[in-house]
């Protein structure tokens, strides 16, 4: 692999402009050489603004697939096209970055973990809350066992009133379902992160549409049309895991509540607890008496010093790219973001039955 990676998007709508472009533009080892999008017009838009000189448009991304001379595509597409993108990709010879969640189904996520690994090619998901400075140190914290075994933990989601009613969001079709797979998935992934622990054993979960009914709804964006609202509002889910720990996982677009937190986690260990509440917060028991420590997660030097500050989407994609140049794993393995996948299915599923789905 050269020190220049070039680099093809497939779908340049919301997610490709709000991070993927714009963190990649800023790598001196990238070169975004082709842009694919079913609505012509916003590739070309993306080629324009970001694109090398003389980069490609396509309508069709398998005609981009055949350019052999693009090292890395990256997906954001919606849900339903994730895994049959990310496969041919990966078949043809490409390294794949494909946007969370990993597929819209469990066997789809499942058959991109195969064929990654059949053709040797890397490939990652765009969990990019792992990047966040307290997820980071969380992170350390925990793997350097300063929690103890962790036993209970708790994966946030919980918007107030922020449905977003752009794009296919809505459309259970298309996307899967609702904010479960589409903010409860990052908070999940974050959670079985820090915890280190990828074997679930069971699974109970219910799912709510009442809110999503209601006419002229205050929303941040604007009220929905119930009719087109076809995923879940909410839902919530027990993950208990083989080794006896449990998780509660809750998510919602639209809740009456005030205890609002997303893409944040609280964990419960032998030797301490942790949780994300204001910044990074550690808690337990010293010398026979309770402590909590709030964490200083930024500098608190001059502003001027601090503007060159890096976002989590620019460490993502940075450590995704230096992963390709390097040859070493991605930070966020396919096998990981596949048990995000099959826990998020499950619960669904034990929504829909009304019983608790088992692993083998």
């Amino acid at each position: 692999m050269s020190n220049v990676v070039k680099v093809g998007i497939i779908g340049c709508g919301g997610i490709a402009n709000g991070k993927h472009l714009p963190s990649l533009s800023k790598l001196g080892t990238v070169e975004l050489v082709a842009f694919c999008d079913i609505v012509v017009e916003k590739a070309h838009e993306a080629a324009h603004q970001y694109g090398v000189a003389g980069a490609k448009v396509y309508e069709d991304y398998t005609e981009l697939l055949k350019d052999g001379s693009i090292d890395v595509i990256h997906v954001c597409t919606p849900n339903d096209s994730h895994a049959e993108i990310s496969i041919a990709a990966l078949e043809s010879g490409k390294h794949v970055m494909c946007e969370k969640p990993m597929a819209k189904t469990a066997a789809d996520a499942r058959r991109m973990v195969e064929v990654a690994k059949r053709s040797g090619k890397k490939l990652t998901i765009g969990y990019n809350n792992r990047f966040r400075p307290d997820s980071l140190y969380l992170k350390q914290v925990a793997s350097n066992g300063d929690l103890g075994d962790i036993y209970f933990a708790k994966a946030h989601a919980i918007r107030r009133r922020a449905v977003p009613t752009w794009g296919v969001f809505l459309d259970e079709e298309k996307q899967g379902g609702g904010p479960l797979i589409d903010i409860g998935t990052h908070a999940l992934d974050l959670t079985l992160w820090v915890m280190d622990n990828y074997e679930p054993k069971a699974v109970l979960g219910t799912t709510f549409h009442k809110l999503s009914q209601k006419e002229n709804a205050a929303n941040a964006w604007g009220s929905w049309d119930p009719k087109k609202f076809t995923v879940e509002d909410s839902a919530f889910g027990m993950i208990t895991m083989k080794n006896g720990a449990t998780i509660i996982l809750e998510s919602s677009w639209a809740l009456n509540t005030l205890d609002v937190k997303e893409a944040k986690c609280t964990l419960s260990g032998t030797e301490g607890g942790a949780d994300m509440e204001d910044g990074l917060r550690l808690n337990g028991e010293k010398h026979s008496r309770l402590y909590k420590n709030q964490i200083e997660l930024g500098s608190k030097g001059v502003d001027f010093y601090d503007g060159k500050k890096e976002s989590m989407q620019d460490t993502e994609l940075r450590l995704w790219i230096d992963a390709v140049i390097n040859d070493t794993q991605p930070i966020v393995t396919p096998e990981q973001a596949c048990v995000v996948s099959e826990i998020l299915e499950a619960i669904y599923e034990s929504a829909k039955t009304g019983k608790a789905v088992y692993f083998e």
